[in-house]
């Protein structure tokens, strides 16, 4: 397994831009592919963005295309989400997932380590 730490949550206003981190330790961070997921208030977790080990490809929910960019940097064991543009309805708990299976997954159950949450809140 790996552990998984995520930072840079916090307020913005709308229209705003926020960089989230995630560090991973215990395993080869490499080996992974890495994802995010969010869980707004009252409602289920959902898929986010996802990039493959090597940085190669990356997926997006429609809902933050053209908005937030994933990214990684293996050398320093982190992944990062740029937001930028953000609207009221980014609101949530952001979590970063860690996948050892290399294809496509967008459901929670389907992925192997988490980290404990970092919040975004964006007023209007």
């Amino acid at each position: 397994q790996v552990q998984l730490v995520e930072s840079g949550g916090g307020l913005v206003q709308a229209g705003g831009s926020l960089r989230l981190s995630c560090t991973g330790s215990g395993r080869t961070f490499s080996h992974y592919d890495m994802g995010w997921f969010r869980q707004p208030p009252g409602k289920e977790r959902e898929f986010v963005a996802r990039i493959t080990w090597n940085g190669l490809n990356t997926y997006y929910a429609s809902s933050v295309k053209g908005r937030f960019t994933i990214s990684r940097d293996n050398a320093k064991n982190t992944q990062y989400l740029q937001m930028n543009n953000l609207k009221p309805e980014d609101t949530a708990v952001y979590y970063c997932a860690a996948d050892r299976t290399p294809v496509l997954h967008t459901i929670p159950d389907e992925y192997d380590d988490w980290g404990q949450g970092t919040q975004v809140t964006v007023s209007s």
